[in-house]
């Protein structure tokens, strides 16, 4: 399965995620702001099929993350989320970088399709 970097500032939110995740077999990581996800990217040199994070953040945002993120691991497919419609259209520019923008709130089974949906997309790069 995939490893995912789960960027979540809300304790319980990024333990939902982390947690649903799981069940699909994948390793999950966790970083409670963009700062520290950009650390743990660094550490292990991008080794992770997924980044999901949050948009809204304290320190690092999941838009300045995905800004860092992409052009440092161009392999990397980025997937955010958010609970707020600003911050929804502020990544709407970012189509080259980021996979999709998943809404919050969302259910268990929204969350695993939407990752199963970016792991895809990231296959289906690589071999192109």
């Amino acid at each position: 399965m995939a490893r995912i970097l789960v960027t979540e500032d809300d304790d319980s939110v990024r333990a939902f995620v982390a947690r649903a995740l799981t069940l699909d077999g994948h390793q999950i990581d966790t970083a409670e702001d963009g700062a520290d996800a950009l650390d743990r990217l660094r550490a292990v040199g991008g080794a992770f099929d997924l980044l999901l994070s949050d948009i809204r953040m304290p320190m690092m945002d999941g838009i300045a993350l995905a800004m860092e993120a992409a052009p440092e691991f161009p392999e990397l497919t980025i997937l955010l989320m958010t609970g707020f419609a600003d911050q929804r259209e502020r990544a709407d520019g970012l189509d080259r970088i980021v996979h999709d923008v998943v809404p919050k709130p969302f259910s268990l089974s929204e969350i695993r399709t939407a990752v199963g949906g970016a792991l895809a997309a990231g296959r289906e790069r690589a071999v192109a």
